[in-house]
């Protein structure tokens, strides 16, 4: 039974109680709100989630609720509550959908030491997964939506779970962040793409989410080998360009990029070592969403 079957009002009733439960990857997450335009968020973001019993366990339990007090009547706002503890300050209640992916980010990279977690896109076809790692601002997220809505299967555009004794990566399958101009240029780009409202004047400037295909919903759980690393980057204008990348520059910036590598320790060294060693590592610069598919897709060819 997915989110999709419940009626708005069933949906309400469920984040009210906080008895709504939803698969995310490895991980169950238990969500309470009673912000109106949470709920209709979810029940747009979320569609082809799978519900989970309301008695199982769950590794997460979030709630977004408006502040008490004058402000729920004057320029409302919300607060993200980890475990029943208030976590982060108080937002406009406009910017509750963001401020729940951004809080699940954090209590999945805060808590969850049984992965190398690695700020990373992970995008997958015919079996093999590239890694996209960058800083923000670099036109992640934005590569990520576009592979996507031309077939690649999403594993996550914002959180890698590198599994040390595997060597797989895990994904979430969760809407992807977008921001700023990249809402434009995917909009332009896939048209029947399912976007959240744009939440202006958040700490990233103007914010929308993009609801994940159904079938990357459907395989969440499956994990994947990597067969690339390639550290992507945005150039107004220029062309989509592909470059070898040395093993360790490669290696710093997945550990500058790793949430939790100074955790770790020795076991997060080899690991970043034996997932650079296994993965061609490349630089890629691009301005082209259709140049960039076409030479991703080629990279499966070779």
């Amino acid at each position: 039974m997915k989110v999709s079957t419940l009626t708005h009002p069933e949906l309400a009733v469920l984040l009210k109680r906080g008895e709504l439960l939803l698969p995310l990857g490895p991980f169950v997450t238990r969500i309470k709100t009673n912000v109106p335009a949470l709920i209709e968020n979810i029940a747009l973001m979320y569609a082809d989630f799978e519900l989970v019993s309301k008695d199982a366990f769950a590794d997460f339990h979030v709630e977004i609720k408006f502040e008490a007090g004058f402000r729920r009547w004057v320029k409302p706002q919300a607060r993200f509550f980890f475990d029943g503890r208030p976590s982060f300050t108080a937002l406009p209640v406009e910017q509750a959908p963001a401020m729940l992916e951004w809080g699940l980010n954090w209590c999945i990279a805060a808590h969850s030491h049984q992965f190398l977690i690695i700020h990373a896109a992970v995008i997958e076809k015919a079996g093999k997964a590239i890694v996209l790692p960058a800083p923000p601002g670099s036109g992640k997220s934005t590569l990520c939506a576009g592979l996507v809505m031309r077939g690649w299967r999403l594993l996550s555009d914002e959180l890698a779970l590198y599994d040390m004794s595997s060597g797989k990566i895990y994904g979430m399958a969760r809407p992807i962040n977008l921001k700023n101009r990249s809402i434009e240029i995917i909009q332009q780009y896939a048209p029947d793409a399912v976007l959240t409202t744009s939440m202006s004047d958040t700490t990233k400037g103007t914010v929308a989410l993009v609801r994940p295909p159904a079938n990357s919903v459907t395989r969440a759980a499956e994990a994947v080998m990597p067969g690339w690393i390639i550290l992507p980057k945005y150039l107004d204008g220029a062309d989509a360009e592909l470059t070898s990348c040395s093993r360790a520059h490669t290696f710093m910036l997945i550990a500058e990029q790793s949430f939790n590598y100074d955790i770790q320790g020795r076991r997060g060294f080899d690991a970043i070592g034996d997932l650079v060693e296994r993965s061609q590592c490349y630089r890629f610069s691009y301005s082209n969403l259709d140049d960039a598919n076409r030479l991703f897709s080629d990279l499966l060819e070779r």
